[in-house]
């Protein structure tokens, strides 16, 4: 009889799942309040920029000291989408001032490149290209845009059917732009030598896409804001997979990214706190989940720093983060 319920203990300890692995999960509180800190990305000195949202400026932290520093910007730019080049100038999205900032570190001399379209309202996300230049979304306006960063010349392309609003972009291996209408169940596909858009229509009606990114496979993830998915969309044979969230329907998953193991990592902004999940393609499991300390309330941008193993996002709560992931 000791056999027998020691056995059916046994049986019953491989049947509880395993729980998930943490990161460690490290936050620096912006010295200037309700700056809504967004989009933080590494330059090579390993300093981390971001944009703040609302306080009008883009700053800086160097996490080994923890000091900030700012750039101050026109009024009412609500900057967002920032992105560093290989020259170490910094580019990010004046939303409502409708146009694509150029600053210079070494200078703090700040260039607008405005829109050539009056219709082109509310540019959001912007993506590098492996010549340096920039792809970005316009959210109110229904259009994609390159940016050309040798002339300054933009060239927008009107997205088919209307109001996308688009948000999230990324460009893969072939220089191939693709973004996420965040108002339908398609993801967008950019020949960037036509310059024109395909669609790719998501299986589920109620998908809705806001944030993208890649594996080095170029296969397209996305995370379904609306029904609390993680999918995925292979353009060499065309088939889409998905997988709901640990968080359940109401998990609300926006900012995703890819690490080097090609592990993807998001953000459940509909848990208070949020949380950073992990999860394995090769498995189809989510193998860690992770709250966030300020609690997040939205965090909206990750940014995977490869050669210190570590995702970067900014909060609602007015922190920039640091998740260690590997």
């Amino acid at each position: 009889m000791k056999s027998t319920g020691l056995l059916l203990f046994v049986a019953l300890l491989a049947s509880v799942p395993a729980r998930a692995e943490s990161v460690e999960i490290n936050e620096w509180l912006v010295p200037w309040g309700r700056s809504q800190p967004r989009d933080p990305f590494v330059d090579a000195r390993g300093r981390v920029w971001f944009a703040a949202e609302r306080g009008n400026y883009i700053g800086n932290l160097t996490p080994e000291s923890g000091e900030f520093s700012r750039y101050d910007l026109l009024e009412r730019t609500m900057p967002q989408g920032l992105v560093i080049g290989s020259d170490g100038i910094i580019w990010y999205a004046g939303r409502l001032q409708q146009h694509i900032g150029r600053l210079n570190p070494a200078t703090g001399q700040v260039n607008p490149v405005g829109m050539p379209d009056r219709k082109a309202k509310n540019p959001h996300s912007l993506a590098l290209d492996s010549a340096g230049n920039l792809w970005f979304t316009v959210l109110r306006g229904n259009f994609i845009g390159k940016l050309t960063t040798d002339d300054l010349e933009i060239e927008l392309i009107e997205i088919p059917g209307r109001g996308a609003r688009p948000e999230g972009i990324v460009v893969n291996s072939r220089d191939e732009p693709w973004a996420a209408a965040g108002k339908d169940n398609r993801l967008l596909r950019v020949d960037p030598d036509a310059m024109t858009i395909a669609t790719i229509e998501l299986p589920a009606k109620k998908a809705r896409p806001r944030r993208l990114a890649l594996t080095s496979d170029d296969r397209v993830w996305w995370t379904d804001f609306e029904r609390g998915y993680l999918g995925v969309f292979d353009p060499q044979g065309g088939e889409t997979r998905e997988w709901p969230l640990p968080g359940g329907d109401d998990s609300e998953p926006l900012a995703v990214t890819a690490d080097r193991f090609d592990r993807l990592w998001m953000v459940e902004t509909g848990r208070s706190p949020n949380r950073v999940v992990g999860f394995e393609p090769s498995t189809g499991e989510f193998f860690s989940v992770t709250d966030i300390p300020s609690g997040g309330d939205t965090v909206e941008h990750l940014h995977y720093f490869e050669p210190a193993g570590e995702i970067w996002f900014g909060t609602g709560t007015n922190y920039i983060g640091r998740a260690n992931v590997h």
